[in-house]
């Protein structure tokens, strides 16, 4: 339980009390509401229940506030408590309320911010998506970073999470890269053919050209164009899907599934592919009709703006249908929320989608989370194209220029519906203008202290790199160490920030808003290295020191345990 659970609940008992006696005139006893006061002098927490009751109380607020202070029961948390302005009942806690929040952080380690739902919920998260006809681009390494971590946050609030790749590897799009490729492959074995006005254009195409060619010699331009072309296909197909995992390994990010969109043609034991599966669902709740040739869906009767097609008059089926099919698929694997992250240009599919989910009977079970640009700086100008193919930089050529931990972090650096600048110098720069060193230079600090204070007690192990930094940390902190000592300012106001570590993950959860995390990771650094200002730690006497080096572990386990739901790595050194 949290400091602010803990206070909640004398808060709740005050109120109970207050309405079992008459103080007020209340049918029900109503939940306290607690924020951090907007000036550290007035305490901890504020409340302000008394302004909201004003009205059903038919008491002035300030009454009403003394009312409740005058019934709250004994407790070891609040220290003091003020009324101020017109009603904010100001709590100022005790010490030892957030000492607790250093036992707990240690205690529970890497688990400590978890919660349950009071509802289970199975999550299917989509993202990346990436077509296989060329490598990723900057924009998929913001989906990238975003979805891995959203996953991460979700877990750690009691989420289960399946993280799922769709592979665009069904409709025109693949001929058309076989085309090209069979083109640079022509041409690079001397034939004068000219590329198609649609082509994929890109130098990554002539260098899997010369791959073939490397393999294979002239073979493929004595075949039947048909064969060629499905065998290119299929070898740029398999080409591209290596490169976009090999990127997302690198980048650390891990998909549960990589669902192939062909799959959806291709029939079951009933004999019935998944489109028709879906088709069938819709048409059996009457969602369906034909004209001119053309089958429709009433997506209009759901809000969207106008029917949609399914299926074209020459009998071709639609993306939509692809995508009806695809979700459909979904919710029978048994997800309780699809979760899917697009592009800001794919605004105007919302609606559709969001239909086909409510005409199977399930208005609630779709989130579209919406991810602007990102624009690339070089030291303050803008950058578009690679030094290297004189095209657009790709996402690979981005995180092997800058590193993982700076990409990662940097993307996730705003909300997903606000662009992101990104500037490659900045990423790259190892002072605190960076925010990821800046963050990462304090969890290296942490270790440094524990590593000095290890030394004093068993050099030889302390330098052997072979304990851990818990084996570290338990062997110079006494398991019963004594907490007491911890009342400086600045001392408090780590424990006050890491004490808001799980409300703040659990927000976080629910509005979909990892980003949040790279804010608190900055604002616990900022109070971590404040503290190492104003507080030594190696030096002090005996029981200053044991419980200095107990909150400067705790604090290196909430860093760690923040950098590594964004993906981002805790050095020890740097």
């Amino acid at each position: 339980m949290t400091v602010r659970e803990s206070l909640e609940e004398v808060v709740s008992s005050a109120l109970a009390a207050c309405v079992n006696d008459g103080s007020l005139a209340l049918e029900t006893v109503p939940e306290p509401s607690l924020e951090r006061p907007r000036e550290e002098a007035h305490g901890d927490w504020a409340c302000t229940i008394a302004m909201r009751l004003a009205k059903v109380a038919h008491k002035n607020p300030r009454e009403i506030a003394q009312i409740i202070v005058d019934h709250i029961p004994e407790n070891d948390l609040i220290k003091s408590v003020d009324i101020a302005g017109p009603g904010f009942i100001n709590f100022t806690l005790e010490p030892s309320s957030f000492q607790e929040v250093v036992r707990a952080v240690r205690d529970l380690g890497e688990e400590y911010g978890k919660s349950q739902l009071a509802v289970p919920c199975k999550v299917n998260l989509e993202y990346v998506s990436a077509n296989p006809t060329g490598p990723m681009h900057v924009g998929h390494g913001r989906w990238a970073a975003l979805g891995d971590s959203m996953a991460r946050v979700m877990r750690h609030a009691g989420y289960a999470v399946d993280e799922e790749f769709y592979v665009n590897d069904e409709g025109n799009q693949m001929n058309v890269f076989a085309d090209s490729l069979v083109v640079r492959y022509q041409q690079l074995l001397g034939e004068a053919v000219e590329m198609p006005e649609q082509s994929y254009g890109g130098a990554y195409v002539k260098d899997l050209a010369q791959v073939i060619v490397d393999a294979d010699g002239d073979k493929w331009l004595f075949v039947d164009p048909d064969e060629r072309r499905q065998a290119f296909r299929e070898r740029g197909y398999a080409a591209m899907m290596e490169s976009v995992r090999d990127t997302l390994e690198i980048f650390g990010t891990q998909f549960d599934t990589y669902f192939s969109e062909h799959s959806l043609f291709i029939p079951g034991e009933d004999g019935k592919t998944k489109v028709q599966h879906a088709f069938d669902a819709m048409k059996e709740r009457g969602y369906i009709y034909e004209k001119d040739g053309a089958t429709y869906f009433k997506s209009s009767e759901f809000g969207d703006e106008k029917d949609r097609v399914l299926i074209k008059q020459n009998g071709e089926l639609t993306y939509f249908m692809s995508d009806v099919a695809y979700h459909y698929d979904k919710k029978q694997r048994g997800y309780d929320l699809l979760i899917d992250i697009w592009g800001a240009d794919h605004h105007g599919y919302i609606p559709r989608c969001r239909a086909m989910m409510a005409a199977w009977g399930y208005p609630n079970d779709l989130e579209v989370v919406l991810g602007q640009l990102v624009n690339l700086y070089r030291d303050g100008a803008a950058v578009r194209m690679s030094k290297r193919t004189g095209e657009m930089i790709t996402f690979r050529e981005l995180i092997d220029e800058v590193g993982v931990d700076a990409t990662r972090y940097l993307m996730l650096s705003r909300s997903s519906d606000q662009p992101i600048d990104f500037d490659i110098e900045v990423a790259k720069k190892q002072d605190a203008t960076n925010p990821v060193y800046y963050v990462q230079y304090a969890h290296a600090r942490i270790c440094s202290i524990l590593r000095k204070a290890a030394s004093e007690a068993d050099a030889a192990a302390a330098e052997s790199g072979e304990l851990s930094m818990d084996e570290l940390a338990a062997k110079v902190i006494p398991a019963d160490v004594d907490l007491a000592p911890l009342a400086h300012e600045s001392e408090l106001a780590l424990m006050r920030k890491m004490d808001d570590f799980g409300p703040l993950v659990a927000q976080a959860a629910r509005d979909r808003a990892a980003f949040r995390l790279t804010h608190y990771a900055q604002d616990l650094a900022a109070l971590f290295h404040s503290f190492y200002t104003n507080c030594h730690v190696i030096g002090e006497e005996a029981a200053l020191r044991d419980a200095r080096l107990a909150l400067v572990d705790a604090a290196r386990i909430v860093l760690a345990t923040t950098l590594g739901l964004l993906g981002v790595s805790a050095p020890a050194k740097m």
